[in-house]
């Protein structure tokens, strides 16, 4: 590759982060309890018994962090609006003072000169739709529409791309089939079920926010998806990178932007398949203006009997390096990945929404963090993407995430993303060193 890097002069460089992950006051200001909140006050399922009721305390401190961006040079920030902040039911009763709060955000980051990307959904669903069957309960999807006409008419004007929602395959299937996210249930069908009424409202809040914008709105979604490769060349290890592929990946592209869920996929879950009313196919479909990707690492995978239903298991490929989640580091991937879904969807335009790394960060004796590994990763993802880019994929963007430590959901405080280093007992916040070499990427629009 040669030394330098050249990005596009309009590219956008950002930071990512989430309501629950960051905001605190979990109780302040009229907010509403969301799963999260009863999910990681539930003993035994955070580590640590960590919740995020003061998380890094972003909502008495986001002006701090906005200087904090625009010092890093940030021309991006993508965050996410906390329903029971604003609707504290999740329906009926608006709560103005959190409306009020997301208004002096944006406001901020104007000022700021930063583009706000707004995520309506980062898992953060009002407990009181839950107890009466969440996303399990079709009605929630005209809960969720009523929820972003909320939110779209009190921000028009002043943001210009929004995010429907953010991995449904993790709301679907690690809260709802798996367990380990809230709202911690383990029922397959039932995870099957949400996926296709997160699709739904997703496709009815894109007619939302575009009739509530201006000719400058950009609508998308953001999927977390991952290269599938098989274990072997065998027959039955293709067939099952196959089977997960669909799993993960084609059961969210192909209705978004093919109008019908995976053959293969229908016939694998059988008589697991959600309810599909008439007309809704049609409406998953509706053409969205952007997709956001969420890219961490790939997946390596076996045909595997004594597993129920998908008949799959992961491999961990050996001496290959890991982040501290255990998760492969594999930046060649990103390129692969962008590539397949240019080649097969063809979206008009895709940012990375989410791609960066934990590792055990510590404070040295002079006060700062060193992350060398973290400034490889970006690095060489970075690298990556820029060669995709050259090869014809439409990339208009990148949020690293995180832009700073911050609640990882079951992992509570043990995992570090942050290009800002919070120390939580003071909530001091410490650029790292990979912040600074963001800062000059940034500058010079450049690797």
């Amino acid at each position: 590759m040669p030394e330098k890097l050249e990005f596009p002069d309009d590219f956008l460089w950002g930071a990512a982060t989430a309501s629950y992950q960051i905001e605190g006051a979990s109780y302040e200001d009229g907010k509403g309890l969301s799963i999260w909140d009863h999910f990681s006050h539930t003993p035994g399922k955070i580590h640590g018994g960590d919740t995020g009721d003061i998380a890094c305390d972003h909502y008495h401190r986001y002006r701090e962090d906005v200087a904090n961006m625009k010092e890093m040079g940030l021309n991006a920030y993508r965050f996410s609006i906390s329903w029971p902040r604003v609707i504290p039911e999740g329906k009926g009763k608006i709560n103005k003072s959190g409306l009020d709060f997301y208004d002096r955000l944006v406001d901020t980051l104007l000022e700021a000169e930063i583009e706000p990307f707004v995520t309506l959904y980062h898992w953060d669903l009002p407990q009181n739709l839950q107890e009466n069957g969440g996303w399990a309960n079709r009605d929630t999807v005209g809960y969720f529409e009523d929820y972003a006409t909320l939110v779209a008419h009190r921000l028009a004007g002043r943001v210009h791309h929004w995010i429907t929602h953010n991995e449904p395959w993790v709301v679907s299937f690690l809260g709802h089939a798996f367990g380990v996210h809230a709202p911690g249930i383990m029922d397959f069908p039932l995870a099957l079920q949400v996926s296709h009424h997160l699709l739904l409202s997703h496709a009815e809040t894109v007619t939302v926010l575009k009739d509530a914008g201006d000719e400058r709105t950009k609508v998308g979604i953001t999927l977390n998806l991952s290269p599938i490769h098989p274990a072997s060349e065998k027959k039955e290890d293709v067939e099952a990178a196959k089977i997960y592929d669909g799993h993960l990946n084609r059961w969210f592209l192909d209705p978004i932007f093919y109008g019908a869920y995976p053959p293969d996929m229908l016939d694998c879950y059988g008589e697991k398949v959600p309810q599909i009313l008439p007309g809704d196919i049609g409406t998953i479909s509706k053409k969205i203006d952007f997709l956001g990707v969420n890219y961490y690492t790939r997946h390596i995978v076996k045909h595997d009997p004594r597993q129920r239903i998908l008949k799959i298991s992961s491999v961990v490929p050996k001496e290959a390096e890991f982040t501290d989640m255990g998760w492969e580091i594999y930046p060649s991937g990103i390129y692969e990945l962008l590539k397949r879904v240019q080649n097969d969807y063809s979206p008009e335009v895709m940012y990375i929404t989410e791609n960066g790394a934990a590792f055990p960060d510590t404070i040295g004796n002079d006060g700062k963090v060193e992350d060398e590994r973290r400034i490889n990763y970006l690095k060489e993802h970075f690298s990556f993407a820029h060669k995709a880019m050259l090869e014809g994929v439409r990339l208009k963007g990148y949020f690293v995430w995180s832009l700073m430590d911050n609640f990882e959901w079951a992992y509570g405080y043990s995992k570090r993303f942050g290009l800002i280093y919070v120390d939580y007992p003071t909530q001091k916040r410490i650029f790292k060193k990979s912040a600074n070499w963001y800062r000059q990427v940034i500058q010079s629009n450049s690797v």
